[in-house]
């Protein structure tokens, strides 16, 4: 019993020892793969908290850099009495222009049943903008619906960009215009160059970039309510699409919107707007519907403090230097591609304009007999025409000449006449330094409006072409006490001009053929020519708002705009 005793005992030991072992062993393996769980835990951390890093750093950067950017812009205003995003004055100027607001004398709130809610989307250039703002807020007006504050352009040639997102180079075969992505609109741009186009991702101005918005909407609270966006209940109706979307007929009489469009509103609550470039007929509208286009134009619609400030600071340069004239030069490359006009351009240049029209596909007329379409009176005066008729007019040689456009294509070679005919040319971009423009050459549109108050304020004002910012500037001059604005008529010039180059008038005789056309086209109080059947061909209301022009001045726009 004894030797059996102690032979389970051994045995029993053993399984202990074994036991024990065992655990021993577990818990070592157990701790290894603790170890390597705790090492692949600490990498991933690792390597999360390097992501941040470099993501955070990527983010400080880019906004170092436009800060930067921003700062280059905006700082050197702020020892030149300009309000700074970053200045430590700027609580008390915050205060100063709210007081002046609470200041302002608002017009008592227009109380009406309202029929539903319009929104628009406006295109085309800058005037063509304005223009149309002034058509449907009028619109709007006699509908009694809520506007929208009016989306700008984003898609045509002529959007505004802000940044460039993204660039690459493809040919035109690939071209896909354009990719509506949430409120990012991705539109593709083509610029020549050579045989390759260059495509970019464009982020684009809003209403408020280029008009103070608080002031358009209460000023015209009289009228008609205007709001910045729709009441959220509705706004998530659009962006689920649920709305109705239309282009209004060209043209239009206001009985058309009665009739058509309000219907569609009270059905659908919401109607959106996506053209809106002539679509209200110039003439044959009652009275109080042209007078309220006349009040937009004239009154409500201001541009942002900025712009405005800028616009005095220049016009403030010239008026120290003498009288001066504004030349609306319409002779920029998208103007002449448009135009297929190329009168005085080389070979190589007249392709180049060929292949940018066939780039844009919403430009239709793309077979153009330059040579006939000049003859008519249709192509914008070239640099070398300009000079000769502005001689021929007897304009002084020592006066001060503005160009209110872009960059002038063939560059230095096509303006060489017109710089030894008047030796002070000069730009926006001559008389202000590379910070005060900085912000705004990116801006096509907002560059439009600093030429638009220097047009305004000109001694003299003359447009090449008759596109959308010479007949509103005309109009807006009409207003401002008929000040002198020559209206060129191209089609007679250019015949004169010719017969001039060809020996068959004599300097004296080409002279005074020039001015015997132009003596009743100064900007004088006439009637609008109507025809009822043709209205693109008619005078412009907004070149000539005949029913406006009784009254001097009644929106201060004169006092405002020469303090």
């Amino acid at each position: 019993m004894c030797v059996k005793d102690e032979i389970e005992r051994v045995e029993e030991g053993g399984q202990k020892k074994r036991r024990r072992w065992e655990t021993v062993m577990g818990l070592k393996g157990s701790r290894k793969r603790i170890e390597r769980l705790r090492s692949s835990v600490a990498l991933k951390s690792r390597m999360k908290l390097w992501m941040i890093r470099a993501t955070t750093l990527v983010l400080l950067g880019t906004c170092f850099v436009q800060l930067t950017a921003v700062g280059e812009v905006w700082g050197p205003r702020v020892l030149k009495g300009w309000p700074s995003s970053f200045a430590q004055d700027s609580s008390k100027m915050d205060v100063k222009l709210s007081t002046s607001l609470s200041d302002q004398v608002l017009p008592p709130k227009r109380v009406y049943k309202n029929n539903g809610y319009l929104m628009i989307s406006c295109n085309g250039g800058l005037n063509q903008m304005r223009a149309a703002i002034c058509d449907m807020v009028a619109i709007a007006r006699y509908l009694n619906v809520t506007l929208i504050v009016p989306e700008l352009d984003k898609t045509s040639f002529w959007a505004d960009p802000r940044y460039a997102i993204c660039v690459f180079s493809c040919y035109i075969k690939t071209l896909q215009l354009p990719i509506f992505l949430h409120k990012v609109i991705i539109v593709y741009r083509p610029q020549l160059v050579k045989n390759q186009y260059i495509f970019s991702t464009w982020f684009d101005s809003e209403f408020q970039d280029i008009f103070d918005v608080d002031h358009f909407i209460s000023s015209l609270r009289d009228e008609v309510r205007i709001l910045k966006e729709l009441p959220p209940r509705l706004k998530r109706r659009v962006e689920l699409g649920m709305f109705y979307t239309m282009s209004p007929i060209s043209w239009s009489d206001i009985s058309y919107y009665r009739n058509q469009i309000l219907p569609l509103i009270q059905k659908h609550k919401v109607v959106h707007l996506n053209r809106t470039d002539a679509r209200l007929a110039n003439n044959g509208q009652p009275l109080e519907i042209q007078k309220l286009r006349c009040r937009v134009n004239f009154g409500a619609l201001r541009f942002t403090s900025q712009i405005e400030e800028l616009g005095r600071r220049v016009i403030k340069l010239l008026r120290q230097k003498g009288p001066f004239l504004v030349l609306h030069l319409r002779y920029e490359m998208d103007m002449l591609a448009f135009s297929g006009c190329t009168q005085g351009c080389n070979e190589e240049e007249v392709e180049e304009l060929t292949k940018m029209r066939y780039a844009y596909p919403w430009w239709k007329e793309k077979i153009i007999d330059s040579d006939m379409k000049r003859k008519d009176g249709l192509c914008p005066l070239s640099p070398e025409e300009t000079a000769l008729t502005l001689r021929a007019l007897d304009i002084d040689r020592d006066i001060q000449i503005y160009i209110a456009a872009g960059e002038i294509y063939g560059g230095a070679r096509r303006m060489a006449d017109l710089s030894a005919a008047y030796p002070k040319v000069v730009r926006k971009e001559t008389l202000l330094g590379p910070s005060d423009l900085g912000y705004f050459q990116n801006h096509s549109s907002q560059m439009a409006a600093l030429d638009y108050l220097v047009s305004l304020e000109s001694d003299i004002f003359v447009p090449t072409y008759d596109g959308n910012m010479a007949k509103v500037v005309e109009g807006h001059r009409r207003f401002l006490g008929f000040k002198k604005t020559i209206l060129l008529d191209r089609r007679i010039l250019v015949d004169l001009i010719d017969r001039y180059n060809h020996g068959l008038l004599n300097w004296s005789e080409f002279s005074i053929e020039v001015k015997r056309v132009h003596a009743d086209r100064m900007g004088n109080p006439t009637k609008r020519t109507v025809i009822s059947d043709r209205p693109k061909e008619e005078d412009y209301f907004y070149s000539n708002p005949e029913e406006c022009l009784l009254s001097s001045d009644p929106y201060g726009e004169l006092s405002r705009l020469s303090s």
